[in-house]
């Protein structure tokens, strides 16, 4: 019997080598589930009463947003730290990149799809208005209204995708990096108009306290927050996602953001005065 030396090496080769491939990708996975033992959010922090910096411990967001997380930890069983990372462009660049798990509150966008993934449905609707001063108000009806003016918002801010292609296309809108400067701007007649979600808007204009500015009765757009998962997180599993996805379902169907707004509105008057 001849035994053909060279093939038998060869097989040998072949299969631990696939042996050692199959125990890097067993490994591999484990390792990236175990490393999923607590998850870190973050958001907008210029977005009261739904997330905002808190005065006691300004590395900590808090808020509607912020509380609803913790009930989605009570339902997945894993911590959730909300921390305060930066501006929103800064939050978004740090989802892109993965040093976050979860943003807990982003309007939807084909680009933010690029790096994140979005949780349906959407845990909360919101309303974005025109700003003016109530002195000289934009008459705005229709967003025609708004050519020839000068606008603010807030940088990476978005507004629907249709609002967003015609801004980008027929509108002259400046983007600053937080509200409240984009407040005071508009108060200093820096110019026309600011667009910008009603609640927040509110919030800020009080803390700020400016009261000669007014809202369009016609609103810009009413979009939905979502909340989304870094592509580059290594909690980013099929698994995992499909726990979040029932957790946020039975959170809805709870009507869970329902009851936290009202609290936080008075938590933040109450910091805001303090």
């Amino acid at each position: 019997m001849v035994v053909d030396v060279g093939y038998r090496v060869g097989h040998i080769v072949r299969v631990l080598a696939a042996c050692t491939m199959f125990g890097v990708l067993v490994l591999g996975h484990s390792a990236r589930a175990d490393t999923c033992k607590k998850l870190l959010a973050t958001g907008n922090p210029e977005y009261a009463p739904y997330l905002w910096r808190d005065t006691q411990e300004p590395s900590k967001l808090i808020g509607a947003n912020a509380d609803l997380m913790q009930l989605l930890a009570q339902e997945l069983g894993i911590p959730i730290e909300v921390r305060y990372v930066g501006t929103w462009a800064r939050v978004q660049e740090e989802a892109r990149i993965g040093r976050i798990d979860l943003i807990a509150g982003a309007f939807f966008t084909q680009a933010r799809l690029d790096y994140m993934d979005y949780f349906h449905p959407p845990f909360q609707g919101t309303r974005s208005v025109v700003w003016s001063a109530a002195a000289k108000p934009v008459p705005f009806k229709a967003w025609d209204d708004l050519r020839g003016l000068h606008g603010l918002t807030v940088i990476n801010n978005s507004f629907g995708e249709a609002f967003d292609q015609y801004a980008k296309a027929n509108l002259k809108i400046t983007t600053v990096p937080t509200l409240e400067q984009a407040i005071q701007m508009l108060a200093l007649a820096r110019a026309d108009y600011m667009i910008y979600e009603e609640a927040p808007g509110l919030a800020y204009m009080a803390k700020l306290n400016i009261s000669g500015l007014k809202i369009a009765a016609t609103e810009v757009s009413s979009e939905a927050l979502f909340l989304t998962f870094s592509h580059k997180s290594p909690c980013n599993t099929p698994e995992m996602r499909g726990r979040i996805t029932k957790a946020v379902l039975k959170l809805n169907k709870e009507k869970a953001m329902e009851k936290l707004i009202e609290p936080n509105i008075q938590l933040w008057r109450k910091q805001s005065k303090s």
